[in-house]
């Protein structure tokens, strides 16, 4: 005789996009906390800082979003 202790329903590739959420989200913070950094430092290089900053942003956002469209993808049940 076997007890089942907890059962997953639903689909299991949420809750890898939920894992997959954090690298992003920390990837944001750093970019975004250590051009604050760099503004404080160096102000006059407020452009070039900048744009890094957004592109770097752009790279994070874009692993998200593949992140969200590979369960789909490869139909993870």
């Amino acid at each position: 005789m076997s007890t089942t202790l907890a059962a997953v329903s639903g689909s299991i590739g949420s809750v890898g996009y939920g894992l997959a959420a954090i690298g992003p989200g920390v990837g944001v913070g750093i970019i975004f906390g250590n051009g604050t950094q760099a503004l404080a430092r160096q102000p006059e290089a407020a452009g070039l800082i900048r744009a890094n900053q957004i592109l770097g942003f752009a790279f994070c956002e874009a692993l998200a979003l593949i992140g969200l469209v590979m369960p789909f993808v490869y139909g993870i049940k």
